[in-house]
């Protein structure tokens, strides 16, 4: 099974990295350790509690535009370390541009992670990490102890994903899903349900009241139903549940809906793509990039929001069709920024060169989608001006 680059760097020198990392979100680390050693992960603390994140922005298709900044030059001479942590959805971007800007700058250690968008967060807003990866917006209370520990930061979106809806390549009944079949199929009424065909009435009734959150694709089929998909920890697994079935749930008067608990849950996701294939009638969602990786082993659904269904691919994660499209983000710590000479270095490289070359869909690149040039002049302005704080709207 193929899955997104994930590499230990060791200056110019990089090994590959046997534990593939999580989906929003496992604890799998790329360390440096040919040049100053890479200060180890500190231990995984509690994500603050789910709030509302914001809403995806939509972003027309990429657009290659000037740098803000210009990327170092090769055999740059920083050294001292730089630990992210975060969203292993984001890890994959974070890794990619690292390794090249560590093989522009021996003497530099760089530390990769990906224990999850909520967990990347804590560490980062207690001083821990000098960036954050984060497949959601920063919720309230995460600002809040931000602002507590006087952690000032950078929000900067890199690109955009679109959650995508996954089953075994061997499930032929299933093609397409509405957000009223996965509320029916993964919503908290759900709990118990072991069989598709179970949830066929559930769905029809919903339908019902919901008719503006895509048609209902019942019967289900008669074959159990098996549900891998990332934990509470992931920003993935938050955008899921405010997207989709929240939407359903406001839509039925329902207070607090949220997703069924008796699932599988894991926060690597190369663990739920395994699960997904190992079952033929199975049910998840991960990020786009590695549905693209392993499209050998997996099949991804169609997705219904209310206008049809739409397929997940870069061009309708850019344009917005598809239904479940989401920003990509990376914090900066300010503080980080002030102790850190190589921190501004990398992220002159990223900002100004790194998304528009690490991320795409050529080969060897991480298969999101870019920033279109208006979104991309936004984030290298915030960068080039330092602003602090977030964009949220």
């Amino acid at each position: 099974m193929n899955t997104p680059k994930r590499r230990i760097l060791a200056g110019a020198l990089a090994l590959t990295l046997v534990a593939a990392a999580c989906g929003s979100d496992d604890d799998d680390t790329t360390e440096a350790t040919d040049a100053p050693a890479a200060t180890e992960a500190p231990a995984e603390t509690e994500a603050p509690a789910d709030t509302e994140a914001p809403a995806a922005t939509e972003a027309p298709a990429a657009t290659e535009a000037p740098a803000a900044t210009e990327a170092p030059d090769e055999g740059g001479d920083l050294s001292g370390s730089i630990f992210i942590s975060g969203s292993s959805t984001v890890e994959p971007i974070s890794i990619a541009a690292a390794d090249v800007f560590a093989d522009r700058n021996p003497g530099l250690a760089m530390t990769v992670e990906g224990p999850g968008t909520g967990d990347g967060f804590a560490k980062f807003c207690n001083g821990e990490s000098d960036s954050s990866g984060a497949s959601r917006a920063m919720k309230a209370e995460e600002i809040e102890i931000c602002e507590e520990n006087g952690i000032e930061f950078i929000e900067l979106q890199v690109g955009v994903d679109g959650i995508s809806v996954i089953t075994s390549p061997e499930n032929d009944a299933i093609e397409c899903l509405s957000f009223v079949d996965m509320y029916a199929l993964l919503g908290p009424d759900a709990t118990g349900i072991g069989n598709w065909a179970d949830a066929s009435a559930a769905a029809d009734e919903i339908a019902a009241t919901v008719t503006d959150l895509g048609a209902v694709n019942t019967p289900y089929p008669d074959a159990p139903l098996t549900v891998t998909a990332p934990g509470e920890e992931s920003g993935t697994f938050d955008f899921f549940l405010e997207a989709v079935i929240e939407s359903v749930g406001e839509e039925l008067g329902a207070e607090d809906a949220n997703v069924r608990p008796d699932y599988t849950a894991s926060p690597n996701d190369n663990v739920i793509i395994e699960g997904i294939a190992s079952n033929p009638t199975s049910l998840g969602w991960v990020g786009y990039a590695f549905v693209a990786e392993n499209l050998d082993v997996i099949k991804p659904i169609t997705v219904d929001g209310g206008d049809g269904c739409v397929e997940v691919n870069p061009d309708t994660i850019a344009s917005g069709e598809y239904p479940i499209s989401r920003p990509l983000f990376m914090y900066v710590g300010v503080p980080a920024l002030e102790s850190n000479p190589a921190l501004e270095p990398y992220f002159d490289y990223v900002i100004g060169e790194a998304i528009t070359t690490v991320i795409g869909p050529e080969e060897g690149q991480v298969p999101y989608v870019q920033l279109n040039d208006e979104l991309l002049a936004e984030t290298q302005r915030v960068w080039e001006e330092k602003e602090t704080g977030t964009r949220q709207s």
